[in-house]
């Protein structure tokens, strides 16, 4: 199939679009490029001579002859969500839509778009499955439950879409963020020798390594249309639904001599919910899942070993998104809508222009 990924130079999509080029689809990419230099063990596939490219501003021309597009582009980050709702809302719903409609209008037959299980916020402790109510609690949730709503009011005999509610990412990409769960626990065990909690370490969150992200966008894009129509899937394992502090006892026996520890006065995190995967392993049932979340981190620690992974690189724009984000405002590389101001590349985050602004 001839596919587009949007957001494919992200932490997923740089995993994700060689892994469906190697089962055999002709991928391309389209990005607004926020993240360029934002790199681990040499950053993903370069993108040649193409422009970067903002979902807001795409047309149908842009997306006629795919078979199928694969919405991963959004500000995926709550403390991001939080700086700026309304540029939240424009990229990740309003983007969405206008990818979408875009698709549609040039006769694209599928559209699989990366939600999340976020959407579900503070569900509680019963394992909740594609038909249960959505209590978002951040921006980020809250686009992500509107957009398939939105969606959904495309979906006729020429258009599929889908909804792949993925569970919180984890693992090693040459993208590479550290401000989700598991890679966040992992960095700081490797670099300072604790694992840090800054909530109590109770709340349940289902996980998901991002190559099972991508194994299961892969079996939904090649599946026959009746079987993915208009259908929202849980992606993740129940075994690897967890609390947080199962997580950073994980990563405390991953890392030698690492030691556990939770701030003081820390409270439970309002994101707390289990999920039931049990729709995905019943459509596909020869859809193997192939990541723990301990295998994980193993290999989120020999990544960061080879890398030479430090403190300063934790802390820094290059591994967290809401920096990054930061350090492109201040430089007036972006407005406030994070709309690029420059047709050219960004600069990298250790790029002097920003020492300059600083």
């Amino acid at each position: 199939m001839r596919v587009l990924v949007t957001g494919d130079r992200g932490y997923i999509g740089a995993v994700m679009v060689p892994f469906l080029r190697d089962a055999g689809h002709q991928v391309d990419g389209l990005d607004t490029g926020l993240y360029e230099g934002c790199d681990l063990l040499g950053g993903p596939d370069p993108i040649g001579s193409r422009r970067p490219r903002d979902m807001r501003d795409v047309g149908p021309a842009e997306l006629e002859g795919y078979d199928a597009v694969v919405c991963l582009a959004a500000l995926s980050n709550d403390p991001l969500g939080h700086l700026n709702k309304d540029a939240t809302y424009s990229v990740n719903l309003d983007g969405t839509l206008r990818v979408a409609q875009a698709a549609k209008d040039a006769g694209v037959e599928r559209f699989l778009f990366a939600s999340s299980c976020s959407l579900y916020g503070a569900a509680g402790s019963e394992a909740v499955g594609e038909d249960a109510d959505m209590f978002p609690v951040t921006p980020y949730g809250e686009t992500k439950a509107l957009a398939e709503k939105e969606l959904s009011k495309l979906a006729d005999d020429n258009f599929s879409p889908t909804y792949l509610r993925n569970a919180t990412a984890y693992g090693a990409s040459t993208r590479l963020r550290l401000d989700i769960v598991v890679n966040n626990l992992t960095a700081i065990a490797m670099t300072t020798g604790q694992v840090r909690l800054e909530s109590d370490g109770t709340p349940w969150r289902p996980l998901v390594h991002i190559e099972d992200i991508s194994r299961t966008f892969l079996k939904v894009l090649e599946s026959p249309r009746e079987v993915i129509h208009d259908e929202a899937f849980n992606v993740g394992r129940s075994e690897d639904v967890v609390q947080v502090r199962d997580i950073a006892e994980m990563v405390k026996d991953a890392v030698p001599g690492s030691t556990l520890s939770i701030a003081d006065g820390a409270g439970p995190d309002l994101r707390n919910y289990k999920v039931d995967f049990s729709k995905l392993n019943e459509t596909f049932p020869d859809l193997t899942l192939e990541w723990t979340v301990r295998k994980g981190v193993d290999e989120l620690a020999a990544a960061y070993e080879r890398h030479g992974l430090t403190l300063d690189d934790f802390n820094s724009a290059q591994f967290v998104r809401l920096r990054r984000i930061e350090q492109l405002l201040a430089a007036g590389l972006v407005d406030d809508q994070l709309r690029r101001q420059t047709e050219d590349q960004f600069p990298g985050p250790g790029d002097a222009l920003f020492e300059e602004k600083h």
